[in-house]
């Protein structure tokens, strides 16, 4: 039977389906980095995402500082959901040769039982050493097989099973600290030090992702944070090991001039904070520099408490109503609070530097709030995400429109871009309205109301320059902000009369 013909409906209806781009993603004000010393993670990895205190301690153990920190930034109530560890190589890193991640088909221990005589050839500090009659028979998990590798290796190394991947690590530390191997037998390809081109249980192997990861010299906190800027995943960092008040201010400089914006958190337990009459103290000498991104308290009790502030820092959703707030005032769990006459809270708020204070009123609370350079920490927080959201919708714009034109309506939808972030602003009470003091501009003076709480002036496009227009710049754009701010102090005068 034969198959009638037909048009389709295309001919005179077409539809045809664009996705839309997708937008840029805001920054993550709340990310945390720990720095620590540990040498759990590798200069080579330098950094972890953990969403769970137990992972931490799995990994670094409860009495290091990297968990103390996490457990005070994840005891804020409402609680962080994730932090990140990064690695501060504060003293000489062995050479270390890392195997591969092992599937668990791969870290199927009859692999390895099947091996009663076998070899491994290295190369540790430039010297050869080469493993022979190595009997894995009788080992029962993975740690066993370290273990005798380990054993094998005598002064010159060990060896480790990290629960994904074995390590052997150099005695040795420092530049010229090495583990290298060029082994292709069965045993180092088990291991995940050597690729094959035949496969392991079935499981195709694949080379080391990280056959030997760099070594270094001690290297100084800056040159951490230097190596730890590469990852924008993070705002705040808290440094977890105890340093040098010279290192705490150099590294203190270089998160000031970073970019995109961060903020740094140091604790000290220096006493001459407290001291009325001293001088040349840390907190002086960064108050000094006029350093606003840059957060150091005092604690007797804890070495980490900058953690408990980043902590309840990070609940923090820009996105959400009423959610900003003062530092001043709240908890830091897990800190126990300062005894201090008030000589010595004056002495610390001289020097901006916050404590967790206790009140003869049986409370307790975290002042004052303020970064070195003596600005409020919960205005810069929300400064630097208000300047992302701008910045971010204002991409957006471009990045999802058909374009956006030189003219009348082109300014109208960069302004209406602007005041939707401006908004949000408002919203989550960062913004409030309240009178103008600042530089007149557009239609704005000084002594208006701003009754939206801001202001934003974009210049005609037939008053820019014809080569801005030509280089298809939009003219200059002026956003006047009032913040919201937060009381901290009161004064009350009361008058009886009878």
């Amino acid at each position: 039977m034969a198959i009638a013909t037909t048009l389709p409906v295309s001919r005179v209806v077409n539809v045809a389906v664009e996705m839309s781009p997708t937008a840029a993603a805001l920054r993550n004000f709340g990310s945390c980095l720990i720095l620590g010393d540990s040498d759990i993670i590798d200069t080579d990895e330098r950094i972890r995402l953990y969403s769970s205190i137990s992972d931490i301690a799995t990994d670094f153990g409860i009495s290091s500082r990297e968990y103390l920190a996490a457990q005070a930034f994840f005891s804020q109530s409402p609680q962080p959901t994730q932090v990140y560890i990064g690695r501060w190589a504060k003293s000489a890193t062995a050479g270390r040769l890392r195997g591969r991640t092992l599937s668990s088909a791969e870290q199927d221990i009859s692999l390895f039982t099947a091996i009663t005589t076998g070899t491994l050839s290295l190369t540790i500090d430039g010297a050869s050493k080469s493993m022979a009659s190595i009997d894995l028979s009788a080992e029962t998990n993975l740690n066993g097989v370290a273990s005798q590798i380990s054993s094998a290796l005598g002064v010159s190394g060990s060896c480790a099973w990290t629960g994904e991947r074995f390590v052997i690590t150099s005695a040795t530390t420092g530049t010229s600290s090495t583990v290298a191997t060029t082994d292709t037998g069965t045993l180092s390809s088990l291991m995940g030090f050597a690729g094959s081109a035949t496969s392991v249980a079935g499981v195709a192997a694949e080379a080391p992702a990280f056959p030997n990861p760099p070594r270094h010299a001690a290297e100084s906190l800056a040159s951490a944070i230097t190596a730890l800027l590469d990852y924008n995943t993070w705002y705040m960092v808290c440094v977890a090991p105890d340093a040098s008040d010279d290192s705490i201010v150099e590294a203190a400089g270089l998160i000031e001039a970073a970019s995109p914006s961060r903020m740094i958190g140091f604790t000290t337990q220096n006493s001459t904070e407290i001291d009325s009459t001293a001088s040349s103290t840390l907190g002086s000498r960064l108050k000094g520099l006029g350093y606003n991104r840059t957060i150091l308290v005092y604690s007797s009790d804890s070495p980490v408490a900058a953690a408990s502030v980043f902590g309840r820092m990070a609940t923090i959703n820009f996105e959400g109503s009423n959610t900003t707030l003062t530092l001043k005032f709240k908890q830091l769990p897990g800190v126990t609070a300062e005894n201090l006459r008030s000589s010595q809270a004056e002495a610390l708020k001289s020097h901006n530097v916050n404590a967790f204070c206790a009140y003869q009123n049986d409370t307790s609370i975290l002042q004052e709030g303020i970064t070195s350079g003596g600005w409020f920490i919960d205005e810069t927080h929300g400064l630097d995400w208000l300047q992302n959201r701008v910045e971010t919708d204002l991409w957006n714009l471009l990045y999802t429109s058909k374009k956006v034109g030189q003219d009348e309506s082109g300014a109208t939808a960069i302004v209406s871009c602007v005041n939707k972030s401006l908004e949000q602003g408002v919203t989550n009470g960062l913004i409030a309205p309240g009178v103008w003091n600042g530089d007149a501009f557009g239609a704005l003076e000084s002594g208006d109301t701003l009754s939206t709480g801001y202001y934003v002036y974009i210049q005609p496009f037939d008053e820019q320059s014809q080569s801005d227009r030509e280089a298809r710049k939009a003219p200059p754009i002026q956003i006047a902000v009032k913040l919201k701010g937060a009381v901290h102090f009161i004064n009350v005068t009361i008058t009886v009369n009878r």
